[in-house]
């Protein structure tokens, strides 16, 4: 007899080991992965934790459906996400869902009400003129001076330039070599543009009034002057809490003091005059590389008919003072993020900012810029405040039922499966670390959160994983029913029942794909754990399950048919052994003829 050639496949099942070997190493690097990011328990989300989880709706001004749209909802993430952070809290979360929802998920300890105000209302954007401004905090040098400014580096300036509205006229004009009348701008700038085409940001970031005096601004009367004075001086920028409340309820038409981050990221506090330019009043804004002049990445804005007026008014007075009081801010939701200083008016409409932009800088303020002008306010669906005593509740009702149905799943493996049910429990409990070990890792990488839906699913794929085992179990036992030892049993079971999970296994993370798509909110948690353990089955029974049967078929307890074991062909029902037998010799072609007695 020949014997049967052996190739990859009668290799691998020769050598299970190789195969747990491997999800043990995978299981000790994702456990090591943990412990050295010092997150060993799962992110938990708003529900199980505790705290405020609200639902905007993206509604667009009428005509202007084409607003929503990626940059757009990017735009008002990362706003509400300034906002948010404003309010002293660390760890809340802003993203969006869908193509026209923002989720905003705010941890216990967070007044739930001012959250709800501040992230619902529409971004304020205002162009306002600078009265005084020094470096606040630490970083402060006592009483600031006019010197200071000229001795500033030049790193941190910023640079607005008109632009004309024909294209190669501002061209010829961003190349001219005169110098202005305007003894505020008698340099000219760090790129060798002209300086009477500059709005040129203040290159200090301790610069004052002219005077070297301390701020004084100009205010209807005595009281209001000094209570802002007070204000100013009192104002520590580097405080999270003190910028929160720098300039609040301050109306458009009064002065106020505000707070802001150079290019160095040292905090300044200023003084500003009332708003000059409404945010709405600009009508685009972009980031553009500047290849003719080499000015790098610059930031070009457009204003309405109404705004060009303003803008070209304030400009015009800002050009006659010294530093800083020749300066304008850009403040978004009362913080400044941008301070150019001007040197003449700039009547045409547009304007360019540049400077030490990289790109990401340059689109992050265009994206500022436009969001005042942004036809979409946002209306809240839904508000969920969740205590911490509740969310522990919830939590540890989610862990009781995971530990039930964990319980009847072994005790039913037990009663059924007897001995096998050791291999069950055994892919039950690496599955359980696996899933546990990656959801610790994903809270800090990608920021998932264990919510309550998401721990539904990890119960529904208790019986997922377990479905598994027994698809190959029942495989094994229709073969040994079918007379084999167990053995061959063993490898013969496992291409069918193979492909019988592999299908099962399709079909569930299919259908958790199309609800992690379609679905909106927590739904998704539930979603995003039915994948993750599906996959994670197809793991742990390919790696662990088959190789340890394969191992476990070799010991005498199984392999003898031990009535415990739960293969006992005789509770099996199964056939006699097959015996090959030798097969009655046909008689000869022809007719035969028959012998007489």
């Amino acid at each position: 007899m020949v014997a049967p050639k052996k190739g990859k496949n009668a290799s691998a099942q020769s050598k299970p080991g190789r195969s747990l070997a491997l999800i043990l190493i995978a299981i000790v690097a994702l456990t090591g992965g943990m412990f050295a990011s010092g997150h060993t328990t799962p992110r938990l989300g708003i529900d199980l934790a505790g705290g405020t989880s609200i639902t905007l709706r993206a509604v667009p001004e009428a005509g202007q459906e084409s607003a929503i749209n990626k940059t757009n909802m990017d735009t008002a993430v990362e706003i509400m996400n300034r906002r948010v952070n404003g309010l002293g809290v660390s760890e809340a979360e802003v993203q969006t869902q869908g193509d026209r929802n923002i989720i905003v998920n705010i941890p216990k300890g967070t007044n739930s009400k001012e959250a709800r105000q501040q992230v619902g209302t529409t971004a304020k954007l205002y162009f306002r003129p600078v009265l005084a401004t020094e470096l606040s905090g630490a970083n402060a040098t006592g009483t600031p001076s006019a010197s200071e400014t000229g001795g500033a580096s030049d790193k941190a300036t910023d640079k607005a330039t008109d632009k004309a509205t024909d294209k190669d006229k501002a061209t010829d004009g961003d190349k001219a070599s005169g110098t202005p009348s305007d003894s505020a701008s008698a340099s000219a700038t760090t790129q060798g543009r002209a300086a009477s085409d500059a709005l040129k940001a203040d290159p200090s970031p301790s610069a004052t009034s002219s005077d070297g005096a301390s701020p004084s601004p100009s205010a209807s009367g005595d009281d209001s002057a000094a209570k802002l004075q007070q204000q100013y001086a009192a104002l520590d920028c580097t405080d999270e809490n003190a910028r929160a409340k720098a300039g609040d309820g301050a109306k458009p038409s009064e002065q106020t003091v505000a707070c802001g981050q150079n290019s160095q990221g040292q905090w300044q506090k200023y003084i500003l005059g009332a708003a000059a330019v409404d945010g709405t009043e600009v009508d685009e804004a972009e980031a553009v590389y500047n290849t003719q002049s080499g000015a790098g990445w610059t930031v070009t804005m457009k204003f309405t008919d109404e705004g060009s007026k303003k803008f070209a008014d304030i400009t015009g007075k800002l050009a006659k003072n010294q530093s800083p009081q020749n300066q304008f801010a850009i403040v978004l939701d009362n913080e400044v993020v941008s301070d150019p200083y001007v040197s003449q008016a700039l009547t045409g409409g547009s304007a360019e900012i540049s400077g030490s932009f990289d790109q990401e800088e340059a689109q992050s303020l265009a994206n500022m810029l436009s969001y005042g002008a942004l036809p979409l306010t946002f209306k809240e669906d839904s508000v969920t405040t969740v205590t911490a005593a509740l969310g522990g509740e919830q939590l540890k009702a989610g862990l009781i039922a995971g530990a039930i149905g964990l319980a009847l799943v072994v005790l039913y493996l037990l009663f059924y499966y007897r001995g096998l049910s050791f291999i069950a429990v055994c892919s039950l409990l690496v599955s359980a670390g696996l899933t546990y070990v990656i959801m610790a890792l994903l809270g800090p990488t990608i920021g998932f959160a264990l919510n309550l839906p998401a721990v539904c699913g990890a119960i529904v794929a208790i019986g997922i994983t377990a479905d598994s085992f027994i698809v190959y179990f029942e495989r094994v036992r229709d073969e040994i029913r079918e007379g084999r030892t167990l053995r061959p049993a063993v490898e013969r079971a496992w291409p069918r029942a193979r492909r019988t999970i592999l299908v099962s296994d399709f079909v569930s993370f299919l259908a958790a794909a199309v609800l992690f798509v379609v679905t909106v909110g927590k739904v998704q948690g539930f979603a995003f754990t039915l994948g993750l353990t599906t996959l994670l089955d197809v793991v742990v029974v390919f790696l662990f399950t088959k190789p340890l049967l394969t191992l476990m078929a070799r010991r005498k307890f199984f392999a003898s048919g031990h009535k415990w074991s739960g293969l006992d062909p005789k509770a099996l029902g199964a056939k006699p052994p097959l015996r090959r037998t030798r097969r009655p010799s046909r008689p000869a072609a022809g007719p035969v003829d028959p012998k007489e007695a």
